[in-house]
């Protein structure tokens, strides 16, 4: 935009030349040169005057962009500023000013990450030029026609449902109230509580507003629609740039709001200098007492516990229990082969008993139960390989696209904090996932192909089958979380559409996403499966498991103990998993729906690589307690151990959207549980890959080392 501007000026100097030097065009050849650059030259000075780089010069316009009206209850209940019957400001930029090439109400040019988070930001029309006014306050203002029913009827819903406006300059947000809910102040009963408390230097209107916000004896009195019609506009500069913008209504300007009414509306604008530094001029937006309360600091002391905890357990598992475990599978193979056993002291078939007539080995049981007696079949593909296989990818590409993001946000200082720059995280997070598809592929690839074939599987019992079952891996891992997001986002974007609000997307932005999917995304994940499929999973490039699959499955015993059982285990390592991040996720879903700039991402990269080990860890323990109960179907266990945290995850959403906001209406309500699904669904994911990861792991080193015969 920048460029193009640069472009215009340049026209438009060249034809004001042209006017002023009639012989200009007889100039030679490197006369035109010459005066090409210094307008080129002027136009990079002018060009550097603006909200881009945040430079101005005395005099420069300043715009003023406006956002958003709409419910402070609800953040996704969001509409055009002026789809409220404001009026245009009597400035140059006017509606009627035609010849001077009106701004007002245009709307301005938007990055793909800006109208996702719902910005619609449009020119106010009002005319601000940078350290105008000797520090003397400019006034501008407007008239309002006569009010319609309608339109009296829209300026009484936005005071009914406490509605805000937001703004922006120079990239610096302001809000403010668009009317209040007064008492009727000739009301006997209001002029008697008015006057009992009242204080002689304040207005009627500032008194009335106190009144209803002391919540004096009001009851039984109607109250009354009324609109602030002053607005005090001070901005602060230091040199040539903008550091500070407070944006005040009068009370005193409170007008009733009824139909045929003129509202007369005015901005008074006020240049300030500072001697603020520019690069801590967003910091009065951030909450620190909020974000970095003694409680938070808690928090994250209460997990890395959790983590020590769980890691000595898993530790204990490792180091006593299948040391154990190992001295009696061996034990119970010398004693067997050397035959050193009395009579007594075997059965029928020659193995050992214990007084209760169980198999045992100086008094402890042998090997005829436990986690090795499924070394045969522990490394089976699990069911449904194809999209076992297609979510362990997609979880994956989750995996690298957090980091990535986070990793992206704490690297702030060096690029520009991301929470100072709109929808510049879902930019990130757009970039992340396209770039991170080629390792959904490569992962959804490797895996099939580690599990496909053989005993291990019977999905590919002749090449046509083996190729349909790639074609159907590669398949879904392209179009499974896609899928889910576009059916939800659709659901919510035509819910929004049905209301008018700005946060629907806009269909060229649609396209946009398409094509970034279509032309970066797919072609890295098929290029990423294909890279699987001919990857190298054994070192010696023989069996990449330690232990044969046997032909003939196992059957998995049913009379077990109640630690022995998946459906009684799993739960219990999502609470676990909840538990480490629980804090956390009230600080996301607090910047999420309650107007807050998150921005402590150093935090959050803490609680994410915890939230890593713990997910670890019980899946471990988990994995280790159902193999014991000697059930090898470990995979989805280990997968739905860490996926089941996204249960509470959910279930937190419910609680916080009942208890921590005052959110109303369809609308609002279908954003915000469409949002917890899908916040809910890839946590889900991303920690299940995280539980199979480590399980994996486990599983292999503790048959690494069992000698089978």
């Amino acid at each position: 935009k920048a460029r193009r501007r640069a472009l215009q000026i340049k026209r438009l100097d060249l034809k004001t030349c042209e006017k002023r030097l009639p012989t200009m065009r007889s100039l030679s050849l490197p006369s035109r040169l010459l005066l090409s650059l210094l307008l080129l030259q002027k136009d990079v000075s002018v060009t550097n005057a603006d909200e881009y780089t945040h430079r101005y010069a005395t005099g420069d316009k300043v715009n003023l962009w406006v956002n958003k009206v709409g419910p402070y209850a609800n953040p996704q209940e969001a509409y055009e500023y002026y789809s409220l019957p404001y009026c245009a400001p009597d400035t140059e930029h006017h509606p009627d000013n035609v010849e001077s090439g009106s701004l007002f109400n245009k709307l301005k040019i938007h990055s793909i990450g800006e109208r996702l988070a719902g910005h619609a930001l449009r020119h106010s029309g009002h005319d601000l030029k940078f350290a105008s006014g000797n520090e003397q306050t400019i006034v501008e203002e407007c008239n309002t026609k006569s009010l319609t029913t309608e339109e009296a009827a829209s300026f009484t819903k936005a005071a009914e449902d406490q509605w805000f406006f937001h703004m922006y300059i120079d990239d610096l947000p302001v809000w403010g109230m668009v009317g209040e809910m007064l008492p009727d102040p000739n009301n006997p009963k209001v002029k008697k509580v008015w006057e009992n408390a009242k204080d002689s230097q304040q207005s009627d209107l500032q008194h009335l507003n106190d009144v209803v916000g002391q919540n004096l004896d009001l009851e039984g009195i109607e109250l009354k629609p009324f609109v602030y019609t002053y607005r005090y506009l001070s901005v602060s500069y230091n040199k040539d740039r903008i550091v500070k913008v407070d944006l005040t209504s009068d009370p005193a300007s409170l007008i009733e709001v009824k139909p045929g009414a003129e509202l007369n509306f005015k901005l008074f604008i006020k240049w300030e200098p500072t001697d603020e530094e520019f690069h801590s001029r967003f910091d009065r937006y951030l909450d620190h007492a909020f974000f970095k309360h003694q409680i938070h600091w808690f928090s994250i002391f209460n997990s890395f516990m959790m983590v020590f905890f769980l890691m000595g357990l898993v530790a204990l598992i490792l180091l006593r229990t299948l040391r154990k475990d190992y001295a009696r599978y061996a034990m119970s193979r010398s004693d067997l082969e050397e035959g050193d056993m009395d009579d007594d002291q075997v059965d029928e078939n020659g193995k050992p008993l214990l007084d209760e007539g169980r198999p045992s080995v100086g008094g402890m049981p042998a090997e005829d139960s436990g986690w090795k007696q499924v070394h045969g079949d522990v490394f089976r593909a699990p069911r449904f390989l194809t999209l076992f296989a297609a979510i362990i990818g997609t979880g994956w590409q989750l995996i690298t696209l957090t980091m990535g993001v986070i990793l992206f946000a704490v690297a702030g200082p060096l690029h520009g904090e991301v929470h100072e720059e709109r929808g510049e995280v879902l930019h990130a997070i757009i970039t992340c996932y396209a770039l991170s598809s080629i390792v959904a592929g490569y992962s959804s690839g490797s895996l099939f192909k580690l599990y496909s074939g053989g005993a291990r599987s019977k999905t590919a019992s002749s090449p046509g089958q083996a190729s349909a079952q790639w074609q159907a891996t590669m398949a879904l891992t392209v179009m499974l979380l896609p899928t889910i997001t576009v059916i939800i986002l659709s659901t919510l974007n035509t819910v929004s559409l049905v209301y008018g609000t700005i946060n629907t997307i806009p269909f060229l932005v649609i396209l946009e996403l398409f094509a970034i999917w279509v032309f970066v995304s797919v072609p890295l994940t098929i290029f990423g499966t294909l890279l699987g499929r001919h990857a190298k999973l054994s070192s010696k490039g023989g069996d990449p498991f330690p232990c044969r699959v046997n032909a003939i499955p196992r059957p998995i015993p049913e009379d077990v103990p109640a630690h022995g059982k998946p459906a009684n285990l799993i739960p219990f390592a999502g609470l676990l998993s909840f538990g480490s991040i629980f804090i956390e996720l009230y600080y996301l879903l607090t910047s999420l729906w309650n107007y807050k700039f998150y921005h402590v991402y150093g935090f959050l990269l803490g609680v994410y690589l915890i939230l890593t080990i713990v997910v670890s860890m019980t899946t471990i323990i988990v994995v280790y307690f159902c193999l014991n109960a000697e059930n090898y179907l470990w995979q989805w266990t280990a997968f739905a151990s860490g996926a089941s945290m996204s249960i509470y995850v959910f279930l937190y959403g419910v609680f916080f959207f009942f208890f921590k906001t005052s959110m109303n209406g369809f609308l609002q309500t279908a954003f915000y549980f469409g949002y917890t699904s899908l916040i809910a669904l890839n946590l889900g994911i991303l920690c299940g890959t995280i539980g199979h990861f480590s399980a994996s792991r486990f599983v292999r080193a503790i048959f690494k080392n069992v000698k089978v015969d």
